[in-house]
């Protein structure tokens, strides 16, 4: 008893000492002399503004939307909008990578910004190790500045720089923007890196973005500013004044091949050709506020706050799509609820073979058995596919699609009327520690879409999640006429199941 008093006694002095050396390391540098700026506003006279400018006129206050489901049209869309832009391209991202897709985008910005386009690039730090070279050569051009939001003050070991600052590093900017010109903006679930366009080996992420244009860009824009001008967002060069500009960016054969398959592509004749179909809706755009990351938000700033209030209470139905789904408590009273109510709700998410997040799984499962008993009905995304489908059904709506896939779309509909399309999970770590963004569109089209989609696909692509007779879990899969009972979660090991059963006995849910 004496023995663990002493070592109860060394240990917290042990640690104050270390907390306190590492907090005198990972002070973050003074912003004295950062220069503001804003989005630019008059910009009809652009190539984009007068293109938009007759389509905007037939539908005064709408929004036009078109969904991108593929991955290859995200990267087509953005890649386009690059080369359209007359003054500005505001970028605004959770993750970079440093891979195919990531590099021939940063290229693209770059050849923007050679034309005399302003390039404001706002990255989330938590993913940028091994970018400060890149990021350099593009911060040296004189059109391009990038900053980081909510920085790692120690660049060369990371992982010291959370543990000295853990509350604050712990929370992350999630929102993901491309906005040209102040006119046309593609928002949704897609970061930039190959496993979201359709480059990937192994596995690819089944997404979902929207490209809008019309009012609720302008929205979009005034949000990037918040941001971009917020005590959080740091130059580069003050994080990296040392970082070596890598050189410029050449296109290997694997680059040029998939150059060569999106010229190919239909969608990007409509989209350069101005044929492009637009979905013309009410549309409004939601958002944290960015000091969610420093724990001072407003309560009613909050994005989920504001989503309940936009969605409005479900009398009918409500579809839900959420890669990784930590509903809580909280989350399911207010679902057993709904169904209490005669509300009748579907819920899609990665089943554990399918997320890359085993952690996140842990939240999840241990919430199943309360959701069926209510009514609710699950399904879980397979990651081993089957039958690829057509083109027209890939661009369809709900970001289901890709062969090998692990779910990474966020969107939900209500009432067959209004759908929403972002980067918000239904998770406690979108509610209550990272900063996310969307748009909630007033559109039966779009909800029916949505809708037809996953009545559509799951049956093939996903396990449809039961209670057998004695009220235990099991996943039933379909594969042509042939129906499958599994009693244990279907393509995972005893292993992976014993660990993520026991992370969900710990009180870990606020980080998931």
């Amino acid at each position: 008893m004496g023995a663990r008093g002493k070592v109860l006694l060394v240990v917290p002095a042990a640690l104050l000492a270390l907390s306190l050396t590492l907090t005198s390391c990972s002070s973050l540098p003074p912003l004295e002399g950062r220069v503001a700026s804003m989005a630019f506003v008059e910009t009809d006279d652009t190539r984009l503004g007068k293109a938009l400018l007759p389509l905007t006129m037939a539908h005064p206050g709408l929004v036009g939307i078109h969904a991108l489901a593929d991955g290859r049209d995200a990267f087509a869309a953005r890649a386009v909008l690059a080369q359209a832009a007359d003054r500005s391209l505001d970028v605004q991202y959770y993750i970079w990578r440093n891979d195919t897709t990531g590099m021939l985008m940063f290229d693209a910005l770059t050849k923007a910004a050679e034309r005399g386009v302003r390039v404001r690039l706002l990255l989330d730090d938590n993913n940028t190790a091994g970018l400060d070279g890149a990021l350099a050569a593009l911060d040296a051009h004189p059109m391009i500045e990038v900053r980081l939001f909510n920085p790692n003050a120690i660049r060369s070991m990371r992982m010291v720089g959370m543990a000295a600052d853990f509350m604050r590093l712990n929370r992350r900017m999630h929102n993901k923007s491309f906005t040209a010109d102040n006119q046309v903006t593609i928002v949704g679930g897609r970061n930039v890196g190959d496993e979201y366009f359709g480059a990937a080996g192994e596995i690819s992420f089944a997404d979902l973005d929207v490209i809008a244009a019309g009012p609720v860009v302008r929205a979009v824009s005034d949000d990037f500013d918040l941001y971009w001008n917020s005590p959080s967002a740091y130059p580069l060069v003050l994080l990296a004044p040392d970082a070596v500009a890598e050189p410029a960016f050449k296109p290997d054969a694997e680059a040029q091949a998939y150059l060569d398959a999106i010229k190919r592509s239909a969608f990007l004749e409509q989209l350069v050709g101005g044929s492009l179909p637009l979905e013309w809706a009410r549309t409004k755009f939601v958002s944290d506020d960015p000091a969610k990351v420093v724990g001072k938000a407003a309560r009613e700033a909050n994005i989920a706050v504001k989503l309940k209030e936009l969605l409005g209470e479900p009398t009918r139905d409500l579809e839900l799509v959420s890669p990784y789904f930590v509903p809580g408590k909280e989350g399911v009273d207010a679902f057993v609820d709904l169904a209490g109510k005669g509300v009748q709700t579907r819920i899609l998410t990665n089943s554990l073979e399918a997320t890359d997040v085993a952690a996140v799984h842990a939240g999840y499962a241990k919430w199943r058995k309360p959701l069926l008993e209510a009514g609710v009905t699950l399904y879980e995304l397979r990651r081993e596919a089957t039958d690829e489908p057509s083109r027209e059904k890939r661009g369809s709506g709900s970001g289901i699609g890709s062969s090998d896939a692990s779910l990474h779309a966020k969107t939900f509909g209500v009432d067959g009327s209004r759908v929403f399309v972002g980067s918000f999970n239904f998770d406690q770590r979108s509610i209550h520690l990272n900063t996310e963004m969307g748009v909630v569109i007033d559109s039966p089209a779009l909800a029916a879409r949505l809708t037809e989609t996953l009545d559509r696909t799951l049956p093939t692509r996903a396990y449809e999640v039961r209670l057998d007779e004695r009220g235990s879990v099991i996943w039933i899969e379909r594969r042509g006429d042939q129906v499958i009972r599994h009693e244990t979660e279907p393509g995972t090991s005893w292993f992976k199941r014993a660990a993520v059963k026991a992370l969900s006995w710990l009180p870990i849910d606020w980080l998931l």
